[in-house]
């Protein structure tokens, strides 16, 4: 008998990319080339001939592929339906993913001759014997499929992430803005880019505030600068009156005065600034908010002057027996309302008699009794204001100093007397 080594021829062909091998059978009825094992096999053995009586009594021999049966002799055998031939192919004997070039086996690209089964949102890649299919970015390949790669789930965003088919992408909080990786965020200067602020605009992590100037306040929208009406808030802003301006205030004061700093009001001297009118033969009196002309001599019969301001009765004269012996005029000016009692007027005597004793009255002009006198001592005397008057108004006053000396006399005392002739001006308003 022939051994089944005997009968098989192999070659063996080595190239330095691949090893391929040519296996080869001999012509015999007895065995057949196995492609996938590459191995020579014997062919089917019919034992229904080779062995003599395979079937005892009434079977009959059936043979079949690797084997028989024995069946009744009743019985029969429906043969299964000859396989559709198929196409023969060209015989490769290269290794799975190869095809012979020549004396050596070399790889098939099977992307190039599209022999692959990847889905269509799938990249072929070629390999050696093989291929791949590789799923695009942001997908992973779970069986045959690309499934969406959530890539939220990785906290790679700062703030938010947005998954989106194959990618992501991430936003960030009002007040934030992307930074150059696309993931981080930074803040936002809104100051620089236009914020709504009426007047300043300070940058904070995330937001932005406003604020206004002095002398203004925020809106309700927190944007908006209003005014602040200073005057409406207190009567003592200013001592005459109060006029809001856009972001301030400012204190403004009645004619015949003028700002004294910001707030306070101070009478106008006219008559030291040369803004009168008088002549030449008056005198200019300042008073509060205004000035009066008063002629140089106020001398009346029977008085005459003397010197500036002082007027005398001569004795010879009989109308001057029960008159002052001088007269002085004086002028003074006070603010309204002011309070009382108030000393606002010194009288003081310039020549005193040995031996006298001086008592002090207010002579006349004292209808409504405004006024009283408060003697200080044998030789002063104090105006005091009594009740609060209001201007502007007028007085003229005379106040006199009677002086009784008994050295003088030899029969009862001898007595004379002095008059102040006092003009107060009051004036409109408490400053």
């Amino acid at each position: 008998t022939t051994s089944l080594a005997e009968v098989i021829t192999v070659s063996i062909i080595f190239s330095l990319c691949s090893i391929c091998f040519i296996c080869t059978c001999s012509r015999s009825t007895e065995v057949f080339f196995d492609l996938t094992t590459c191995l020579c096999l014997p062919s089917d053995i019919n034992e229904c001939e080779t062995i003599p009586d395979a079937c005892k009594g009434e079977m009959k021999c059936f043979n079949h592929y690797g084997g028989y049966l024995c069946l009744p002799r009743s019985a029969s055998v429906i043969p299964a339906p000859e396989p559709p031939i198929a196409p023969t192919e060209p015989f490769n004997p290269c290794p799975l993913g190869y095809e012979p070039q020549g004396d050596s086996c070399v790889d098939i690209d099977e992307c190039e001759r599209e022999e692959h089964d990847c889905q269509p949102s799938q990249q072929c890649i070629n390999t050696l014997g093989a291929f791949t299919c590789q799923c695009p970015d942001g997908y992973r390949k779970v069986g045959t499929e690309c499934i969406d790669i959530d890539e939220c789930r990785y906290r790679y965003c700062q703030h938010r992430c947005v998954n989106v088919p194959g990618s992501f992408s991430c936003q960030c909080e009002p007040g934030f803005q992307l930074a150059g990786n696309n993931r981080s965020c930074i803040d936002v200067n809104e100051c620089d880019m236009g914020a709504p602020c009426s007047q300043r605009c300070y940058n904070t992590y995330g937001t932005f505030l406003c604020r206004c100037d002095q002398g203004y306040e925020l809106g309700p929208d927190g944007f908006a600068c209003n005014d602040i009406d200073e005057c409406s808030y207190s009567s003592y802003l200013c001592q005459y009156q109060c006029v809001n301006e856009p972001g301030k205030f400012s204190c403004v004061c009645p004619e015949g005065y003028q700002l004294l700093g910001t707030r306070l009001c101070q009478d106008i001297n006219e008559c030291e600034t040369g803004e009168h009118q008088c002549s030449e033969t008056q005198t200019c009196v300042n008073i509060h908010g205004r000035y009066q002309c008063v002629d140089a001599n106020r001398c009346q019969d029977p008085y005459v002057q003397v010197s500036e301001n002082r007027c005398v009765c001569p004795v010879n004269k009989p109308a001057c027996r029960d008159l002052p012996f001088s007269i002085v005029h004086r002028y003074m000016s006070i603010t309204s309302e002011r309070s009382v009692p108030s000393d606002i007027f010194q009288i003081q005597a310039t020549s005193v008699s040995p031996g006298a004793y001086n008592t002090f009255r207010i002579r006349s002009g004292d209808d409504n009794g405004d006024f009283y006198i408060r003697q200080i001592n044998n030789i002063s005397a104090m105006l005091v204001l009594a009740r609060a008057v209001s201007g502007p108004r007028e007085y003229t006053l005379d106040l006199e100093m009677v002086s009784v000396n008994p050295l003088l006399s030899y029969q009862g005392s001898y007595q004379t007397s002095s008059a102040l002739r006092l003009s107060i001006y009051v004036g409109p308003y408490t400053f």
